[in-house]
């Protein structure tokens, strides 16, 4: 996670207009001093989400949502603590200088990748409209269906054939060769030499949460073109493969509020749905579909996705193994029959959009569509075949993470299968199955820690909270103290934000941070929800849990100091008594400034 230096987080918050940021996502009026608009994060006729004229803060007297720019594409974008400020900064043209943690950074900043990439998109898309070579590029995506609305509305681009006209143009725009390198657009060769990474392909630009280009998809239009059919940028700092997915920069926000999305093959499918007003659609990149992409997806919240991949044993076998991965996880999975011989973009193209959400609607329940897949070529009427078929089934269902999911599923496959309950619920083999517990392998302390994750928990009231509830702040402050946070960057948070003259405003606090591991403690924090309507008790709870552990760990510092054999008798006898009135007045919470 990168750390950004105080003077660039500091000059960021002082160029933010949160009008400007909230207007690309809610109708903003202004009324006298104000700006208001319905409310995004409820539903309501009359407008109650205001903006005060200068300030740095929102306020629905509506739900009683209230924050800065960061905690708006937080809650209403899903972003991170991270992509927030990197949108942000994207947004209003402010670098953000990168501080190493513990060791020197090298290589182009990130904001230097981004620039070519964004003046590399520029080009190709320029390429594609306005020269002789982008005709043909052009008369290749009319024939396959895309018209220029398309082309203009994705930014769809051309990358010469020549390589030296991308490298000339590039020049001219003054970029240097080690941050195109370094962004995957030129690649080094065994030579020593450098040459262009796209030519001769149409280009798909593969944009952050931001909408800002991180990489390319290119596909060839000529079968004498070298290479497979579609390429992709490399890995780089700005892009993952194995944790991007196309097509979420638009399809983001409403795969959030509907909790679910569409898994395409490729780009194209994903990009014709979108345009069709189906923009919970999200494609990988070229690579195996990885936890990474399902983790992504459930960060969104999604509960259900719909798998639409090509019709033929590629996309099923495709459907069978993603699924899976979905289904893991808790997700409801929903498998798309596209007929056979198309993809989501030629049935569109040929059946219409009405016709492709007919087969959202008709879209079969994951297991019951494994157990066709699986047992296509076994007769069922053989004891031994039907046996092995649920055997496998069986065994991919107790691979699942949730205890519930497994029972049910299981249930549900003996149902499709014909076969009494109990023999695949209870008895496998002979054997009594109990209840199923994976096993993770050993966890270092590092990656649980007891203190860290009660302190956050105690922080995530204070900062979620804070500003709405101040009855809590108070009760926080009349019972805990610095010493009370074990944890150094938790001890840190918990100062900062009673020393802060704004502690609701996130981009100042991120701005007092002085370790990288600090940062990621506060965005750990404040990514997760808590329960509103048990604030008052909760947070009673934790304070009350660190105040016991408090009160243990100084009665255990003096039995240490006790039976350490370097006390006298008379230091032991003061030890002793120290230790008596300690254990007879255990921690009590102060409900009441004194």
């Amino acid at each position: 996670m990168p750390m950004y230096s105080k003077n660039s987080l500091e000059l960021l918050r002082q160029t933010i207009d949160l009008v400007e940021v909230v207007s690309a996502y809610v109708d903003l009026k202004p009324s006298g001093s104000t700006f208001k608009g319905r409310c995004p994060f409820h539903d309501e006729k009359t407008p109650s989400f205001m903006i005060q004229r200068g300030d740095s803060h929102y306020h629905c007297f509506g739900c009683g949502a209230h924050g800065d720019a960061i905690a708006f594409l937080m809650n209403y974008m899903k972003m991170s603590f991270i992509e927030a400020i990197e949108s942000l900064a994207d947004r209003f043209q402010v670098p953000l200088e990168e501080v190493a943690a513990d060791k020197q950074s090298f290589g182009p900043k990130k904001s230097d990748m981004k620039e070519a990439l964004r003046t590399a998109m520029e080009f190709y898309h320029y390429y594609l409209l306005h020269t002789d070579e982008g005709h043909a590029g052009l008369k290749y995506l009319y024939k396959r269906g895309l018209d220029l609305d398309f082309i203009r509305l994705f930014k769809v681009g051309l990358a010469p054939k020549k390589g030296a006209i991308f490298a000339k143009a590039m020049q001219h725009q003054k970029l240097r060769v080690d941050v195109m390198e370094e962004a995957g657009l030129v690649k080094k060769l065994d030579s020593g030499k450098k040459r262009v990474f796209f030519s001769d392909r149409i280009v798909f630009p593969i944009l952050d949460y931001a909408g800002s280009p991180i990489g390319f998809s290119a596909r060839k239009m000529n079968e004498e073109t070298f290479g497979p059919k579609y390429i992709n940028s490399p890995e780089t700092p700005l892009f993952k493969k194995s944790q991007t997915l196309y097509g979420l920069s638009f399809s983001r926000r409403r795969i959030a509020k509907e909790k679910r999305a569409i898994i395409v093959e490729g780009q194209i499918d994903a990009l014709r749905l979108i345009q069709e007003g189906l923009n919970i659609t999200v494609a990988g990149q070229g690579t195996a579909f990885t936890e990474e992409h399902v983790k992504e997806l459930m960060q969104l919240g999604v509960t259900t996705v719909y798998l639409a991949f090509d019709g033929d044993s590629a996309g099923e076998q495709a459907a069978s193994k993603i699924g899976h991965l979905f289904q893991k996880e808790g997700i409801d999975v929903k498998v798309v029959h596209i007929p056979h011989g198309l993809d989501p973009d030629t049935f569109m193209k040929e059946h219409g959009p009405t016709a492709f959400r007919t087969l959202l609607e008709k879209a079969e329940d994951y297991l019951n569509f494994l157990t066709a897949y699986l047992g296509r070529d076994v007769d069922l009427s053989s004891p031994s075949q039907k046996n092995h078929l649920i055997q496998t089934i069986v065994k991919r269902i107790r691979s699942w993470e949730h205890p519930l999911m497994v029972h049910e599923s299981l249930r549900k496959l003996a149902q499709i299968t014909q076969v009494p309950e109990k023999l695949i619920c209870e008895e496998q083999n002979g054997v009594k199955r109990e209840v199923y517990v994976r096993s993770y392998g050993s966890v270092s302390e590092s990656q649980v820690n007891p203190d860290r994750i009660l302190e956050t928990d105690l922080l995530r009231w204070l900062f979620l909270m804070g500003e709405s509830k101040p009855a809590l702040v108070t009760l926080i402050q009349n019972n805990l103290r610095p010493e009370h946070f074990y944890t150094a960057s938790c001890r840190s948070l918990f100062s900062h934000y009673f020393t802060s003259e704004n502690p609701s405003d996130l981009l100042t606090l991120a701005s007092q941070f002085e370790s990288a591991e600090e940062q990621l403690v506060f965005s750990e924090i404040i990514q997760k929800k808590v329960n509103q309507e048990r604030a008052e008790e909760g947070v009673e709870e934790t304070v009350t849990k660190l105040l016991q552990r408090h009160w243990l760990q100084e009665r255990e510092k003096i039995k240490v100091q006790i039976h350490c054999g370097q006390c006298s008798d008379e230091e032991i006898l003061e030890l002793a008594k120290k230790f008596d009135k300690i254990k007879a007045t255990p921690p009590v919470i102060k409900k009441e400034s004194e």
